[in-house]
């Protein structure tokens, strides 16, 4: 095969000859810049992983100060103080009602649970307000810390009313689980 490949190209004219090497070397070109853009990325591939392995040798390393952290955490806790997501929701609207908010709304509790806790999180919206009621609700969030927790808090001024404001808020709240050591 090879030999009637040499045949066929000596058989051509130069000018030939000329435009069948340019054409194989612009496909020997196109097909080494792929073969390096997927070496590129396999070696930043690679790169990441050794990152990520690194990262999670190093959690590990530290297991035992972490647990340790995370029992010290755990005993601040009252198991009976803490709220699942129903009785999250309740106590935030409770105190809404409390700092005079009337129009709120809230999404249902998202739950992530590992076991031994459940962390419940509701995004709750406030529209139309005023400062101080905003303020004194906050202020009553934070009195119930740890409990509950503001996670985000994003204010603006309402379009209509630039005295009044608007918040969106995700508010999330630790539950021990029963039954967990």
């Amino acid at each position: 095969m090879i030999s009637t490949l040499r045949a066929y190209f000596f058989s051509r004219h130069l000018r030939e000859k000329l435009l069948l090497v340019v054409f194989v070397l612009i496909v020997a070109v196109l097909w080494l810049s792929n073969l390096f853009g997927r070496l590129d990325g396999f070696r930043h591939d690679v790169y990441q992983t050794s990152l990520k392995l690194a990262e999670q040798k190093q959690w590990l390393s530290h297991r035992v100060a972490i647990e340790h952290s995370a029992r010290q955490a755990a005993s601040i806790f009252d198991p009976a103080r803490t709220l699942n997501g129903t009785q999250l929701l309740a106590a935030v609207n409770a105190i809404a009602a409390e700092a005079g908010l009337r129009t709120t709304s809230s999404a249902g509790a998202q739950d992530v649970s590992n076991g031994e806790f459940a962390v419940h999180t509701i995004q709750f919206n406030i529209t139309k307000v005023d400062w101080d009621s905003l303020q004194s609700f906050y202020k009553s969030l934070q009195q119930r810390s740890p409990y509950i927790g503001i996670d985000e808090f994003q204010l603006a001024a309402d379009h209509a009313n630039r005295a009044l404001l608007s918040a969106n808020l995700k508010i999330s709240s630790v539950e021990i689980v029963h039954g967990a050591p």
